[in-house]
């Protein structure tokens, strides 16, 4: 994903390239919402201000929609309900995400707002004049061999791997209980304190 970026690196200078304030503000808002840590901010104490009068509002709701799931989700999670209700093992989907509601977010969150790369053991990314090149650390061109498809349904074709519903089941429950380190957004990745969560896009 290479969107149009707000900003384009300036003639000889090797700074690193903020991203939009405005932008970094509305992050910091949705983490905070989500009890994660955040970076810092043009105006912290503006920022603070009003996250502290949301804040309270927000844990509450969250406790009395702890277990809500939006439509979407609660679809899916109604057919992974009947589908794998025979394995005794159903995973349920995680019901507090950083939703990217916002154009540019996906892209804001791929860097540190403070610096034009990010590496990690599985991905390099790097801020161009485009948006946000990503190099995968393993760019595979086929799914042949890697791709896992259920029983049960349409026929499966000869390239990829037929598994029961209840290896699906215990594979969706790896996936869906990540190493933290797998969970670490690079957003905060150049401070200690990190932020840990899902991401979710609707398309």
């Amino acid at each position: 994903m290479t969107p149009k970026a707000n900003r384009s690196f300036g003639a000889g200078t090797g700074s690193a390239i903020r991203s939009d304030e405005k932008l970094v503000q509305y992050i910091n808002l949705k983490l905070a919402f989500m009890g994660c840590p955040t970076v810092a901010a043009g105006n912290d104490a503006a920022f603070q201000e009003m996250a502290n009068a949301l804040l309270a509002h927000q844990r509450e709701t969250d406790r009395l929609l702890a277990k809500y799931l939006p439509p979407v989700d609660q679809r899916i999670q109604d057919f992974l309900n009947e589908q794998l209700k025979d394995t005794g093992n159903v995973p349920r989907l995680p019901h507090r995400t950083f939703i990217l509601d916002r154009p540019g977010l996906a892209r804001a969150l791929s860097l540190p707002p403070d610096k034009n790369e990010f590496v990690s053991d599985i991905v390099r990314s790097y801020r161009t004049a485009q948006g946000v090149l990503h190099n995968p650390q393993s760019d595979r061109r086929t799914t042949q061999g890697v791709f896992h498809v259920t029983e049960g349904g349409l026929p499966i074709p000869a390239d990829k791997i037929a598994v029961t519903k209840p290896v699906f089941a215990q594979l969706l429950r790896h996936a869906l209980t990540p190493p933290k380190r797998l969970l670490r957004l690079p957003f905060t990745s150049s401070q200690k304190q990190q932020a840990e969560c899902f991401v979710s896009l609707l398309l």
